[in-house]
């Protein structure tokens, strides 16, 4: 920042002192000013501006601009702002803000030492156990978690072949109805053969009535 205000051989500060009618003294982190108030304003603007990654050489080129207008007399009531270029950044990158570290809370005494294999083994009793042993507890165990997969794939085959609720619930449910209809139907037929019965009853009837009649005639 501080090489842009001076520029090569100070060409950039001696431009800015010519253009602000200051004297302008840039040592170490530290800008000087003096001269007008206007003038002051200006220098300060674009110091802070360069702070803010704006190169001097825009607001260089804004001030000769200015400074043209001026010796137009029909621009003297006018907005410069269509003249004067347009170089600051709207959308200005900032820095994300960095997660808070939590500082770990600190012991003044150490941690405990992990146990190791050996001390495991110890509290187990497994330390003292022959190769031999260890190998029939392994088939024992490999024989026992087989057993319990045998029992559960038996006991799922079983299962499998017994009824569930819902299929009993509906042979009942057809069992009822099939009962009902054959019901039905056998109170039909009974009905249509008490009509046949009486279809004939009535067919004699009227042949012994018909017969009697012509015997007296």
């Amino acid at each position: 920042r501080r090489q842009r205000l001076v520029g090569p051989n100070g060409s950039t500060l001696k431009a800015i002192e010519l253009l602000t009618k200051c004297y302008v003294l840039v040592q170490g982190q530290t800008v000087s000013v003096m001269g007008t108030h206007k003038g002051i304003k200006v220098v300060q603007r674009l110091v802070e501006d360069c702070m803010k990654n704006i190169h001097p050489v825009y607001h260089i080129k804004e001030l000769m601009i200015k400074r043209e207008l001026e010796k137009d007399p029909a621009l003297v009531e006018e907005n410069w702002e269509r003249f004067l270029p347009q170089f600051k950044k709207r959308n200005v990158q900032r820095k994300a803000r960095r997660a808070a570290i939590k500082k770990k809370s600190k012991s003044l005494f150490p941690p405990e030492q992990t146990p190791r294999k050996e001390d495991l083994l110890l509290e187990s009793g497994e330390y003292f156990v022959t190769e031999e042993q260890k190998q029939m507890k392994k088939a024992k165990e490999v024989l026992e978690k087989r057993e319990m997969r045998t029992a559960e794939r038996k006991r799922e085959r079983q299962q499998a072949f017994e009824p569930s609720a819902e299929n009993s619930a509906k042979k009942r449910h057809a069992g009822t109805a099939e009962s009902a209809g054959s019901a039905e139907s056998a109170s039909r037929d009974s009905i249509s053969a008490i009509a046949e019965r009486l279809q004939v009853r009535t067919k004699k009837g009227a042949k012994k009535s018909a017969g009697g009649a012509a015997h007296l005639l």
